[in-house]
């Protein structure tokens, strides 16, 4: 049993990249990949708890990049990359600053709306590196301004209400070539969330492929047995590796769960070695 998709405190995630480890092998995983949102920060942490796990424990090093399409969201995931290279690390910051920008006019705007909401506030809710609109929901749960962090995004910080401001993103054939550039596999996560129609969904990932695109998330928590039928197709087509993961976040999700996602996930665990043998040298 292997999770290819977590997150840890320097992104959204409840659990330091070290906990992640120890619940990993304490579960039984095989291997797990960490995939923080525009940050590589975790992963020094990540690997050096990794030395303590069992003989034949796998840990993964990734990247979670946040892609510019409509309607929908796109992430591309970017496995066994080497985050030393300076072309990784000056795109990522350029994303951290965007969002640090998108931050502080969401949090400008609720205020305005007459809540009694700082920046502070948010960063005591965050972990130890990218603050994001999780971290703005749970701000305002805490101070009363919201029921429930899904209530903030359904009303305030989701695509189209009041609160939302856009950021910078990366073109997604430039996501793709940046996690290769970073001797990486890209991999297009949970196709579900670009909302697509089957042929625009095909047509996309042919394009990502032309790109570069080494693999495509076809076991994830919310996709059906038809939508799983459906990517298998897609992964068939253009050859890209089959691969998958919970999207686990800890306590931000406590329904997900690592290593099972609602209870049924089931990656194949070939999906690391072939996953590996394409990273680029």
């Amino acid at each position: 049993m292997i999770d290819l998709h977590a997150h840890s405190t320097f992104s959204d995630g409840s659990l330091h990249p070290a906990e992640l480890i120890q619940l990993a092998v304490r579960i039984g995983l095989r291997a797990v990949a960490l995939t923080d949102h525009d940050s590589t920060a975790g992963l020094p942490a990540f690997r050096e708890a990794a030395r303590a796990a069992p003989d034949g424990f796998t840990a993964v090093p990734g990247v979670e990049l946040s892609a510019d399409v409509q309607p929908g969201t796109m992430h591309i995931l970017g496995y066994f990359i080497d985050a030393r290279r300076p072309a990784l690390q000056r795109a990522l910051e350029r994303i951290r600053k965007s969002r640090d920008e998108r931050n502080e006019r969401m949090i400008e705007i609720l205020r305005r709306r007459g809540m009694d909401l700082t920046m502070a506030d948010v960063r005591a809710c965050a972990g130890e590196h990218v603050v994001g609109r999780p971290h703005i929901a749970a701000a305002m749960l805490a101070k009363g301004c919201a029921r429930s962090k899904a209530d903030a995004f359904q009303r305030f910080l989701g695509k189209g209400c009041c609160a939302y401001v856009d950021r910078y993103r990366l073109a997604p054939a430039d996501c793709v070539r940046l996690v290769r550039a970073a001797g990486g596999v890209a991999v297009l996560a949970h196709p579900l969330t670009l909302r697509l129609p089957p042929r625009r969904l095909r047509a996309a990932v042919r394009d990502l492929a032309d790109a570069g695109l080494g693999g495509i998330e076809v076991y994830y928590p919310e996709h059906t047995p038809a939508l799983r039928k459906q990517y298998l197709t897609l992964a068939e087509e253009f050859d890209l590796v089959v691969t998958g993961g919970s999207d686990y976040h800890g306590d931000a999700n406590p329904a997900i769960r690592l290593g099972t996602g609602f209870g049924a996930l089931n990656v194949p665990d070939d999906a690391v070695d072939r996953l590996r043998e394409r990273a680029e040298p």
